[in-house]
């Protein structure tokens, strides 16, 4: 073997490290598919909507079309932070409108809390975005629901 070749033949070999590490880079980066449950409403358009939000940013769902309070009462979730829909995801409660990348990153966090909440249903928040909202964006907190039954702000939007 010549020198060229041998370089040839390790200029191919790093090449194909190269490749093989940046694979391994693009499968590490794809995000972590995440199982919800949600009990919500059969008839409603916005919990439907805030499900395809969730759909469309990786999630895998299971929906209980049977309404949510019972669901809301069982997991510990307080009145006063109810909305129309209820989740539970990785032992956290879900409640309301919240967006997918604040549910990321309460499972990356881990906080020692119940879960994450949008009280209500602010115009502007996933589901309550589409066409019939117009250009209308409401503020509103995402608020991090802590055992005790307090609450502190998660993320404002």
């Amino acid at each position: 073997m010549t020198m060229r070749d041998f370089s040839l033949q390790r200029r191919r070999s790093l090449l194909g490290m190269v490749a093989m590490g940046a694979a391994s880079i693009a499968v590490a980066a794809k995000p972590q598919i995440l199982e919800i449950q949600v009990w919500k409403d059969p008839n409603c358009g916005c919990c439907n909507a805030w499900i395809e939000h969730l759909e469309k940013n990786g999630f895998s769902l299971t929906v209980i079309d049977a309404g949510n309070n019972a669901a809301r009462a069982r997991l510990g979730l307080p009145q006063k932070f109810a909305s129309c829909h209820t989740g539970l995801v990785q032992g956290y409660v879900i409640e309301g409108h919240v967006p997918a990348a604040d549910i990321r990153r309460l499972i990356k966090e881990k906080p020692d809390a119940i879960g994450i909440a949008v009280p209500g249903m602010p115009i502007g928040s996933p589901g309550m975005d589409g066409p019939d909202y117009g250009k209308q964006r409401d503020p509103y907190q995402v608020l991090l629901i802590q055992k005790n039954g307090s609450s502190k702000v998660f993320n404002s939007y």
